[in-house]
Order: C-alpha cells, then structure tokens, then sequence
C-alpha cells in the first residue's frame, strides 16, 4: 500500500530522488531555465514536503511552497520503476488537501516543456494552463499551470 506523509527533504531516499530529479532537469534544460530547489530550500519553513512510500522504500517526493495566497507545488518525481502504479497521483491529491489545509485558495506550478507525462499528470487533477506568477517570467521552456486549491 502506498503512503504519503511529509516527509525530510535529507532523508536519504528522498535526496537521491531529489538529485535524480535535478539531474532530469538538469539535461533538458538550461540553468537559467531549471527552477528546482535544493535540498536546504525545501527545508524551510513555508515548505510542506511529501514522500510517498511503501514498506520502507520511497516511491515519490512532491512540495508545495506556501506564498500569501496560493501554494505551489514543487519537486515532484516518482523513481522510474515505481511509475505507472499511481505514486504521482496520490502524491499530487495529498498535495492538494495540504494546501487546502493551509488555507490556500489556489494551487500554482511551474514545469518544462517535454515533461508531457507530468502535463497529463497535472490536468487530470484539474489544473490547467495559466501566465507566469510569481518571479517566473515567460520562456520557451516553461509552462504555468494553476487549479483551485478546495480539496
């Protein structure tokens, strides 16, 4: 059975997912294109982070950043031999209550062209595309997407 619980962003397993991740992001895209955060980042203190796991093995790591009126989700990723069994899916629902919870009316992202697996992710949960918000500005690699925050 699959958990999701926050979770330590320097957990072990949970930072190898992190580098796996950034590595991923890392080859498709330019620095000044890659809007990952580190791991000290994501431990501070408007981060709420997830990891989604079964037995002791984690799965799935996902964020939100709490901002004054919006939460925005962040580090998602799923080891590639746990996909296509509903890790993804489960973490994005958590991170939809989580947000809710907070008392955050809307939910923002931010990913990169070709992650079209992510995009399909995305719209299933309701979001869909919106501008630029926060400090993002508009890029080629970039696609902005947004949803109700009500769980």
């Amino acid at each position: 059975m699959i958990l999701v619980a926050p979770a330590d962003p320097a957990d072990p397993e949970c930072a190898a997912l992190l580098a796996q991740s950034h590595a991923l992001m890392q080859s498709m895209f330019t620095p000044d294109e890659c809007h990952f955060l580190d791991i000290d980042r994501l431990c501070a203190p408007h981060i709420r982070f997830f990891a989604a796991t079964e037995g002791d093995r984690t799965l799935g790591i996902g964020a939100i950043a709490l901002h004054d009126d919006y939460a925005e989700v962040k580090s998602m990723f799923t080891d590639p031999a746990a996909r296509g069994r509903g890790v993804a899916d489960a973490i994005v629902q958590t991170l939809i209550r989580a947000a809710a919870a907070e008392g955050r009316v809307a939910m923002k992202l931010e990913t990169g062209t070709g992650l079209d697996a992510a995009h399909r992710l995305y719209a299933r949960h309701g979001f869909t595309p919106c501008g630029p918000f926060g400090a993002y500005v508009e890029s080629p690699a970039s696609l902005f997407f947004e949803r109700s925050a009500e769980a």
